[in-house]
């Protein structure tokens, strides 16, 4: 398993305090790829710019269209136009990959048998693999769910040490980017709303 299907599992997990948008968590897969490439020696970052290796071929089919769709021309790719580039639609592309080999299941919610339908990590042991690694708080995975609001019950010092385990400096770089990537989709959406309210303002009239 890889750190996106990994946050993908705890994304879904119902016992997570909060539900997470797709558009944010598009962002925090598509930075997860990133970290996941920069630990096989696949990319580097410099100067907020993803520097291609030589070409490679994951074992995963998802992180290896993601080594396939770097960009490979100077001056390289900002890391923050690779979010937003590959991060669209990718939180579909990963429940439906998660769905297809049985990592998820869809349940009923409620009490009734046609209450409204979820998906939830399903009995495996990737799943299980992906609850050790987040109850275990590994700094990489908490600190991507934190960027879109997944904290659990851990406390502000839980969280800042999340930041501060992450070690290697373009793993940060890449963390702080997914962070600056969510807050910017948000206050678009409060943009939005603002503006719809000021539409429906005008024609409902005084």
């Amino acid at each position: 398993m890889t750190t996106a299907k990994d946050l993908f599992i705890i994304a879904m997990d119902p016992r997570s305090d909060r539900s997470v948008g797709q558009g944010d968590l598009s962002l925090a897969l598509a930075g997860a790829e990133l970290i996941d490439l920069l630990g096989t020696g696949a990319v580097t970052v410099a100067e907020d710019r993803i520097v291609p290796g030589e070409p490679s071929a994951p074992d995963d089919r998802l992180l290896g269209e993601a080594a396939a769709a770097l960009s490979r021309e100077e001056p390289y790719e900002l890391v923050e136009d690779w979010l937003w580039r590959r991060g669209r639609d990718l939180s579909t592309a990963y429940r439906t990959a998660l769905e297809g080999a049985g990592e998820l299941t869809r349940k009923r919610g409620g009490l009734l048998p046609f209450g409204p339908e979820r998906v939830e990590p399903a009995d495996t042991p990737a799943s299980r693999r992906a609850a050790d690694r987040w109850e275990e708080n590994e700094p990489v995975l908490a600190a991507l769910a934190s960027a879109v609001g997944i904290d659990g019950e851990r406390s502000d010092d839980e969280r800042s040490d999340d930041a501060s385990g992450l070690g290697d400096e373009a793993v940060t770089t890449v963390v702080a980017v997914v962070h600056d990537a969510v807050m910017e989709l948000e206050a678009v959406r409060q943009r939005r709303t603002i503006e719809n309210t000021a539409f429906a303002n005008i024609w409902r009239g005084p």
